[in-house]
């Protein structure tokens, strides 16, 4: 390709990261209208984008086409809205949550996560619980947990943070075939996700939501297995 096609290919790269907070506002537009089946499906979209922006930023060298604009940075901007914000709407919306003060707590506590020097490590893991709020989200409204429980599995996840653990980056794995697999498996569950929340009569008949947490089970199995403790 040429310097010029390049770099309209890094001005793509970088419109398909940002489109992903338009997703998120079109799920905060969901949720205030009380349609959290909608809601899970925009934001499930927007996890997919966050998924796949970064390799096809590397593939395209984007930061040397287009270095001017900072990737990373935008990238991080889009997430917090998507990973933290957007869930703790929806998480308040769904009643999951024994009152707004409580959200208060992730939204600071990912804040500070966000703005690790080491939110990633050198060996490509996120370091402390990476802010999946949308990813408890989900579960927390699939399962219809107490207003109790969502806020115990908020106060817990939200001390994950500051815990040095190493959680997979499944497109930076440097194993291929397992990169693969933790990257197509993880679409796979996104469908299922999405499907089961516009279909929740069907979904329940067969237990679809239980069994679509086999991939956190997975991502966390690997993540404890391949990363485990942190240690400077």
């Amino acid at each position: 390709m040429s310097k010029s096609t390049r770099k309209l290919a890094a001005v793509a790269v970088h419109l398909f990261t940002a489109s992903g907070a338009v997703w998120g506002l079109f799920a905060l537009f969901e949720i205030l209208r009380g349609e959290l089946a909608f809601a899970v499906v925009y934001m499930l979209v927007a996890l997919t984008i966050d998924s796949v922006d970064g390799f096809l930023a590397r593939r395209l060298a984007v930061s040397e086409y287009l270095p001017q604009i900072d990737g990373r940075r935008m990238d991080d901007i889009v997430d917090y809205l998507n990973f933290v914000i957007v869930p703790c709407v929806f998480i308040w919306q769904a009643g999951n949550v024994l009152g707004p003060g409580w959200l208060a707590i992730p939204v600071l506590a990912s804040a500070f996560g966000f703005s690790q020097k080491e939110a990633k490590t050198d060996d490509n893991f996120f370091l402390g619980f990476p802010s999946y709020w949308n990813v408890l989200a989900f579960y927390l409204w699939l399962f219809d947990f107490s207003a109790l429980a969502g806020t115990l599995w908020i106060v817990g996840l939200s001390i994950a943070i500051f815990i040095p653990l190493k959680y997979l980056y499944p497109s930076r794995l440097e194993n291929r075939t397992l990169r693969y697999f933790a990257s197509y498996s993880g679409l796979l569950w996104a469908i299922v996700l999405g499907w089961t929340a516009l279909n929740p009569e069907t979904a329940n008949s067969y237990h679809v939501a239980e069994w679509s947490l086999a991939y956190p089970a997975l991502y966390l199995g690997l993540s404890f297995k391949l990363g485990g403790m942190h240690r400077d």
